[in-house]
C-alpha cells in the first residue's frame, strides 16, 4: 500500500477543480516592535519577520534556556522534580522579579521551575543555576554550549536570568528556534508555560503572558522586560493542529507586546495552513537494485515533511522526483539516491533528499553475474 502512496498523492494533486482560485494573503499588518518573527513550529516556515537577526538584549526570555538546561538534566535522570535546592544568599538577594524564596530554605526543583516560568523569578533562576553547575557563571557556560548545539547564531549568555550584562544578547530568530526546541524535546514539561498563576510562600503571582487569558489557543511561553530590551514576548499557539510561534522584541508596554503578538498569530492562522505531506522513514518509491542481495530498495525521507502555504492552495502543489539513473549494491541506509521537490505555482516550496531506508548488501556471485549480463543489454 505504501509503495503506491506517492502515485496516489500525485493523482490527487492533479485533480481539476472548478472552484475559484484562492486569494493571496494580504500584506502583513504593521507590527510595532523593534524586531519580530512569526514561524510555523512544524515546518519552520517564516510567515513574517523584521530585523529577526538583529542582536538585542533578551531580558527574561533568557529563562527559556535556563529551563531547557534543567529539563535536559531531568530527562537524563541526573535530576528529579522532587530534589531540594538550598537557597544561597546570592539567589535570595536577587532583584527584579522574584518568587520570594527564603534564605537557606530548601525548595523543590518543581517549585523553582514554576517560580521561574510562571512568576519569572530571578531568585529561582539563580538557585537552579547554582544547584546544577556550582555557580551562575559556570551555568552560563552550559547555556552557551546548548546554544551552539541548537544553532543559535546570535545568542550568548552571561547569566541565567536575563538581567543586563555585557555581551548578553540574542535575536528574535534565535528565540523562535529556542522555543521550538523546548516544545519539541520536552513536551512533558512544556505544560508549565500554560499555568496562569502560582502561589509560593503565601504569595500568589499571575503569569505575565496576557495572551494566556485572552486566547484559548495560546499555551505559552515567556515574557521579558528591561529598560534596554523593552517589552518582549514569545507566544506559542495551536489551532486545528497548526502551531505558530511569535516573537516580539522591544515593544512599548505590556499591553503592546500582547496586542502585537495577537495580531501576528491571528494573521498567520487566518491566511496560512500547515500540512504533513509525507511521513518520514516510509517508502515513497521502490527502486530496482542491481547486483544486490535484494532486488528493490525503498526510497523515502529521513523525517516527516511539513509545509506551510497560503490557505486554499494545497491542491496546486506539484511533487517532482529526480532519481539517480541506477542504484548498485552495496547500499547504506540513509545514503541519498534522489531529490523530492514540491512546487507551488512553479516555485519550489520544499526540497528534500530521497534516501535509502534500508541497507542492501552485495548479492552472491550468481546474482551479481546475472545482473552484470542484464546490464550489458540494458
Amino acid at each position: 500500500m505504501l509503495k503506491h502512496g506517492f502515485m496516489l498523492f500525485l493523482m490527487c494533486l492533479h485533480l481539476s477543480t472548478f472552484a475559484a482560485p484562492p486569494l493571496r494573503p494580504p500584506p502583513i499588518p504593521a507590527i510595532e516592535a523593534n524586531s519580530y518573527i512569526l514561524q510555523d513550529f512544524h515546518s519552520g516556515h517564516v510567515i513574517m519577520e523584521k530585523a529577526a537577526d538583529q542582536p538585542v538584549e533578551p531580558a527574561s526570555l533568557t529563562k527559556l534556556m535556563t529551563a531547557y538546561v534543567v529539563f535536559n538534566e531531568l530527562k537524563s535522570g541526573r535530576l528529579k522534580l522532587e530534589d531540594k535546592v538550598r537557597v544561597t544568599e546570592r539567589a535570595w538577594r536577587m532583584g527584579g522579579s522574584k518568587m520570594y524564596v527564603k534564605l537557606d530554605s530548601e525548595v523543590q526543583i518543581i517549585d523553582l521551575l514554576r517560580g521561574m516560568i510562571v512568576q519569572s523569578g530571578n531568585d529561582a533562576s539563580v538557585a537552579l543555576a547554582e544547584h546544577l553547575a556550582g555557580s551562575e557563571e559556570s551555568f552560563a557556560g552550559m547555556m552557551n554550549q546548548f546554544a551552539q548545539r541548537l544553532g543559535l547564531k546570535h545568542t550568548f549568555y552571561v547569566n541565567s536570568t536575563g538581567m543586563p550584562g555585557e555581551g548578553h544578547i540574542t535575536s528574535a530568530r534565535d528565540m523562535a528556534k529556542m522555543a521550538s526546541a523546548l516544545i519539541r524535546e520536552f513536551p512533558e514539561y512544556y505544560q508549565l508555560y500554560s499555568e496562569k498563576n502560582f502561589t509560593y510562600n503565601k504569595i500568589t503571582q499571575q503569569n505575565r503572558n496576557l495572551l494566556l487569558l485572552r486566547d484559548p489557543s495560546v499555551d505559552g511561553m515567556k515574557t521579558g522586560y528591561t529598560q534596554a530590551a523593552g517589552y518582549c514576548l514569545i507566544a506559542s499557539a495551536e489551532r486545528e493542529g497548526m502551531r505558530l510561534i511569535s516573537v516580539v522584541m522591544g515593544t512599548s508596554s505590556k499591553k503592546a507586546r500582547a496586542a502585537e503578538s495577537q495580531k501576528m498569530l491571528n494573521y498567520g492562522f487566518r491566511f496560512y495552513e500547515t500540512h504533513k505531506v509525507y511521513p518520514g522513514q516510509k517508502p515513497l518509491k521502490m527502486q530496482r537494485v542491481w547486483q544486490g542481495a535484494a532486488q528493490e530498495v525503498g526510497l523515502g525521507l529521513k523525517e516527516p515533511l511539513y509545509i506551510t502555504i497560503p490557505r486554499g492552495q494545497y491542491q496546486q502543489l506539484k511533487p517532482q522526483l529526480a532519481l539517480l539513473p541506477r542504484i548498485t549494491a552495496p547500499i547504506e541506509a540513509g545514503s541519498q539516491h534522489g531529490v523530492l521537490k514540491l512546487l507551488l505555482q512553479n516555485n519550489v516550496v520544499a526540497e528534500r533528499p530521497l534516501v535509502a531506508l534500508q541497507t542492501v548488501e552485495k548479492g552472491d556471485v550468481i546474482q551479481q553475474s546475472i545482473d552484470y549480463i542484464l546490464l550489458k543489454f540494458e
